[in-house]
């Protein structure tokens, strides 16, 4: 199944056993925008989750871990199954954000060994919307099902795995954030400018048509085409959300050695050692 349902699709199972909806409307620049747009319109039987509360640990005082460091798989299990979800529920994720952070949700079920299907709903909320579908200021009853993590720990590395595989053969890295970001021209969040030394940059918007929904297969494939499907490919932004994206995007583009760096860019520069590269890599090459 793609990693993406259809409104039309959802909108068939709405009161269907075993499927729950989960609203992860979130805004770096206003923590509290997502649970406000969640209470005034969501998706009938849709659950609210909040990237700063439920999709992440909270950030440490040294910065290790990134600004979105990855729940306690003990923890969000227990998250999970407060909100209905076991092991063989079918979550369909939104926002209205691309992508980013309902990806955000599906990546951390993939993680903890979720085995019922983690899908996005194609186009978000706006999608729905503009179908013509019901939405619902009412916050469902929901039933608490059990949740028992099973971490994937092959699906994830950390920033001494990253410093371990610098410069070596067979493994690319991919910066998913802004080309401005990317070549240190620009940094609005994060302490230091630059990239990860030897990352080439795919920006996660890209893997997106202009009505919001995902690219097909052969579009996916057209951005990672200069990549061989044998390399590992470890993915990254500023803090591990926005990658989820383009983790999804290489895997229709049909490459299976995909990893996040769940840590992304904020965790990197929190150690001082960290070398740390500006302007174009690809570019630099070439020349």
């Amino acid at each position: 199944m793609s990693i993406a349902v259809t409104p039309a699709w959802l909108a068939d199972r709405l009161n269907e056993d075993g499927v729950r909806i989960v609203d992860c409307r979130f805004l770096l620049q206003d923590a509290s925008a997502g649970e406000k747009a969640y209470e005034e319109a969501h998706i009938p039987g849709a659950v609210y989750m909040h990237l700063d509360r439920d999709l992440s640990a909270p950030k440490r005082e040294d910065g290790s871990g990134g600004r979105h460091p990855l729940p306690d798989a003990a923890v969000f299990a227990a998250t999970l199954g407060r909100a209905g979800i076991g092991n063989g529920t079918h979550v369909v994720a939104y926002d209205d954000q691309g992508g980013a952070m309902a990806g955000r949700l599906v990546w951390l079920l993939r993680w903890l060994g979720h085995d019922g299907g983690a899908s996005l709903l194609d186009g978000g909320f706006a999608a729905w919307q503009a179908a013509g579908y019901p939405v619902t200021a009412a916050r469902p009853a929901v039933a608490a099902a059990v949740f028992e993590a099973r971490v994937q720990a092959g699906l994830v590395v950390h920033a001494d795995d990253v410093r371990a595989r610098l410069g070596q053969a067979g493994v690319v890295l991919v910066d998913s954030r802004e080309a401005p970001r990317y070549r240190g021209e620009v940094e609005p969040i994060d302490a230091k400018a630059g990239h990860i030394p030897g990352a080439i940059n795919r920006f996660w918007k890209d893997s997106l048509a202009s009505d919001g929904t995902l690219l097909p297969a052969d579009a996916q494939q057209a951005r990672f085409a200069d990549l061989s499907q044998e390399d590992e490919i470890i993915v990254y932004c500023g803090s591990g959300v926005t990658a989820c994206p383009n983790v999804f995007a290489l895997e229709a583009a049909g490459f299976r050695n995909v990893k996040l760096y769940a840590g992304s860019w904020s965790d990197w520069i929190s150690y001082e050692g960290n070398p740390v590269a500006v302007g174009d890599e690809a570019k630099a090459r070439n020349e």
